[in-house]
């Protein structure tokens, strides 16, 4: 696959649209998932040091807020889910657990599922905390903006902490959607 770093986005996205395609891959946003499903991706996030662990309970409270699910002949490859924190009477929206199988990391799948949740979450309050490159480089090319504390409400600091998501700012970096870049100091 191509190198991203100077390519258009929507160009990008179309390739690896076209490689599921090719390979029998399906992409579905989906809000059920059996059981068995669940426990595996709770497992994975467990074993994995890149992932948070995250118990079947609250993967149940994230599919009610839309899971796009990449499965190739009954087995899922990729996932990405969006998690709800609420800030005072406002939705924020935090993409989370995204993760690809092995196999198919070099195909900008990752970029494909972060993609879809970022379009779907278009007008709320999307947020991404992430602690890799990787991944800082693929929000900026999805048109978020990275935001420091500084910039953010004491409010939304404050309900930051109290759910667990204020980060150092030395290993982690926020970026947020054109919406709630928008009225991110507003948030009283």
């Amino acid at each position: 696959m191509e190198s991203i770093l100077n390519t258009d986005i929507k160009g990008v996205i179309n390739n690896a649209e076209t490689y599921c395609s090719e390979q029998g891959i399906e992409l579905e946003l989906v809000y059920k998932l059996p059981e068995e499903i669940l426990a595996i991706i709770s497992e994975r996030s467990k074993a994995l040091p890149s992932l948070y662990h995250v118990r079947i309970d609250l993967l149940k409270r994230r599919l009610k807020n839309g899971c796009f699910l990449m499965k190739k002949e009954e087995k899922v490859i990729g996932h990405i889910f969006a998690h709800e924190h609420h800030v005072k009477e406002y939705s924020v929206y935090e993409r989370s657990t995204l993760w690809v199988d092995r196999k198919y990391r070099n195909y900008n799948l990752g970029l494909l599922l972060m993609a879809k949740m970022t379009e779907l979450y278009s007008n709320n309050f999307l947020i991404s905390i992430a602690q890799t490159s990787k991944v800082h480089h693929y929000n900026e090319l999805l048109g978020m903006t990275h935001i420091v504390l500084s910039e953010m409400s004491k409010i939304l600091i404050e309900e930051l902490e109290k759910i667990g998501k204020l980060r150092d700012e030395l290993s982690y970096k926020y970026f947020v959607n054109p919406r709630f870049e928008s009225e991110i100091r507003q948030l009283k």
